[in-house]
């Protein structure tokens, strides 16, 4: 099995500009950015609203959408970095006891497969490490479901953009690699949620999507504060303790419209607990430790872009693997000189020879052992066919017995009724012939037979001679296990 998830990021090119986006909901912000002398320059932004939603709808509907809203701002740019939603994500904690690497990516595999309510395979997951006293620390897996992320691959080539990191637009904002991220609970007010993420000592923490904190009542968004700190309090409360209590400050982005509120109301709430809460208006001037431009608002758009172009890699990074090294290398030579192309050729043959091979040390490796224990298995096999051909003749339940005995029963003693064959089908079908001196003995006997145990479906089927004795034909089911029926 592949491993569901990576330890180390991907080395990309670096880029002198870059589009940043944003989705959440049906809001797509985007900006873009250049850098130049150890400065960031803001060349376009735009806020939209999708008509489409984008892992409904066709790619190429959405794709062509979003080309539009793009060329209408006049951004030309195509490789961009894609912020998702955050309740695409699943998440999962454990905690890593001291290990050396190998052991511990091994661990975390396992401890990702028990975690999540799906199969790990379905998911591209990614983890974040918050140390903790003696050396352990505590794992955060962050998954988001690979359809999710093919669906977006779509949609931005049919948007004619190339992604080079699928990010998460909170962790950029707040980044747990600065040191003035340790012990901070960020929150980002979306369309329809809160955005919760926790950075402890270089790690995420805790992540999470509040969702029903923000409701459109009338075309008016409307914050629920209330259930906002409820959730926060429950999310702190799963923290291991140290990580809790390290926790001292509370930043809030998003609208002031509806950040304001939310920061009144957890002041109200958290500031007596030693919390101190503050609304993110602006970008510190040593944010991302480049020049900014004047005046940028505050965006994870913005942020997105801003990392990635300065070489910050993003805490959690979605975007699919690329091919393989064998499959870029064949591509990119494939139209190469002849010399070239047979290497390749040759290379692959090789590896295919070399897989016969050790499928065909495989197999005689199986048929050695199969030489030694072939004789064992035939004479478990005729075994076996001996158990199942007797197995009847050693039914320790009586069947045909009970069947005699409750046939005898139903009979009188006086021998008014005579019974002459019994024959007796699939172990539960019961055919009874005989004679009976009239019609109301026979009668009596059938009723008799009808009220016991085990019998059902009693079923005359023939009675011959007017005069005595009368020749009869009856039928009907035993069941040892069941009652009887009617």
């Amino acid at each position: 099995m592949k491993p569901a998830f990576k330890f180390k990021f991907r080395r990309r090119k670096k880029l002198a500009s870059l589009l940043g986006l944003a989705l959440d909901g049906s809001r797509l912000d985007g900006v873009v950015l250049r850098h130049a002398n150890g400065a960031l320059q803001l060349q376009q932004s735009f806020s939209v609203a999708l008509t489409l939603d984008p892992l409904t709808a066709a790619p190429e509907l959405v794709g062509r959408e979003i080309r539009n809203h793009l060329d209408a701002a006049g951004v030309r740019e195509r490789n961009c970095i894609l912020g998702l939603p955050l309740k695409w994500v699943l998440t999962a904690h454990t905690e890593l006891p001291p290990l050396p690497e190998a052991d511990a990516a091994s661990l975390l595999q396992m401890e990702a497969e028990r975690g999540f309510p799906s199969d790990v395979a379905t998911l591209q997951v990614a983890d974040s490490r918050s140390p903790l006293a003696g050396g352990k620390k505590n794992v955060l897996f962050a998954g988001i479901p690979n359809t999710h992320l093919v669906a977006m691959e779509k949609v931005l080539a049919a948007a004619k953009l190339k992604p080079v990191s699928f990010a998460l637009g909170l962790t950029a904002l707040q980044s747990a690699a600065d040191e003035k991220s340790s012990a901070v609970l960020a929150m980002m007010t979306g369309e329809s949620n809160v955005g919760l993420q926790i950075t402890c000592a270089g790690g995420v923490a805790a992540l999470r999507s509040l969702e029903g904190a923000i409701e459109n009542e009338a075309g008016r968004a409307v914050l629920h504060a209330d259930v906002v700190a409820r959730e926060t309090r429950i999310t702190l409360g799963q923290l291991p303790a140290e990580l809790r209590e390290s926790v001292k400050r509370i930043r809030i982005f998003g609208p002031p419209e509806l950040a304001r509120p939310l920061a009144d109301e957890l002041e109200l709430r958290f500031e007596p607990a030693g919390l101190k809460v503050e609304v993110v208006s602006a970008y510190a001037p040593d944010e991302f430790g480049a020049q900014l431009p004047v005046g940028p608002t505050v965006s994870a758009a913005f942020s997105l872009a801003a990392r990635a172009l300065l070489g910050q890699p993003p805490a959690f990074e979605f975007l699919p693997p690329k091919p393989t090294l064998l499959e870029q290398f064949a591509t990119k030579y494939s139209s190469g000189r002849l010399r070239t192309t047979g290497a390749v050729a040759a290379g692959i043959a090789a590896i295919l020879v070399g897989l016969f091979v050790i499928q065909q040390i495989q197999l005689w490796h199986l048929r050695s052992q199969w030489s030694h224990i072939s004789t064992k298995v035939a004479e478990l096999e005729n075994v076996q066919d001996s158990i199942r051909q007797y197995r009847s003749w050693y039914d320790g339940s009586f069947h045909s017995l009970a069947i005699l005995r409750q046939l005898s029963l139903a009979f009188p003693e006086d021998g008014v009724v005579t019974a002459k064959n019994i024959e007796i089908r699939d172990g539960s079908t019961v055919t009874c012939s005989g004679t009976a001196r009239d019609s109301s003995a026979l009668l009596a006997v059938e009723t008799k037979l009808s009220a016991a145990p085990g019998v059902s479906g009693v079923h005359h089927e023939q009675s011959r001679g007017s005069r005595t004795p009368i020749q009869f034909v009856f039928s009907f089911k035993f069941n040892q296990g069941g009652g009887g029926e009617n």
